[in-house]
């Protein structure tokens, strides 16, 4: 079971869930492309020279770039994999980490603005970081999510289905 289901209190609604971006391990599947073709090259060098002494040394080197190149991707994914982020009915939460977690839970109606920042490549392929300023003048920053135009959206439907409507205002209050 997610983090996010576990912590869900009584009544509460998961209204979006994204995670991170595919982007967000470029670096490890390039690490992984990287050290995976020095591994065949390296296996290749041994076929071609296993008649020479000390021709076995290839075989050790390839098998020490398979290793980094498989921990850069297994660490790339459990990254991306345990990593979640979602809106619910009253809350805005994400959740990071495997061994050690970071949590960051903010409650809707202490939301004053979400900003979503976006570079060319961030338009492009569909991804962005969102800016969650609570109350108080602290933010949250939501580095390198899949879609956070919706995310946003998202935060901003449920934020506006806690406000009362103008007609079930009280008169004499502000906004009214």
């Amino acid at each position: 079971m997610s983090y996010i289901d576990e912590t869900l209190s009584s009544g509460e609604v998961v209204k979006y869930r994204t995670r991170l971006h595919w982007v967000a391990i470029l670096w490890p599947i390039l690490a992984t492309l990287f050290f995976g073709v020095g591994a065949v090259a390296l296996l290749i060098v041994f076929v071609n020279t296993r008649d020479n002494p000390g021709s076995g040394l290839w075989v050790s080197f390839a098998a020490i770039c398979g290793v980094v190149a498989a921990f850069a991707l297994g660490a790339g994914m459990m990254r991306r994999s345990s990593t979640e982020m979602a809106v619910t009915n009253r809350r805005v939460l994400m959740k990071s980490g495997v061994m050690s977690r970071k949590t960051v839970e903010l409650m809707l109606s202490k939301v004053e603005s979400i900003g979503v920042n976006q570079g060319v490549m961030g338009r492009l392929t569909g991804y962005g970081s969102i800016v969650v300023r609570g109350t108080g003048g602290t933010y949250e920053l939501f580095d390198r999510i899949s879609r956070p135009l919706e995310f946003r959206r998202k935060v901003q439907e449920q934020i506006d289905q806690l406000q009362p409507s103008r007609a079930e205002r009280p008169e004499g209050l502000p906004g009214s």
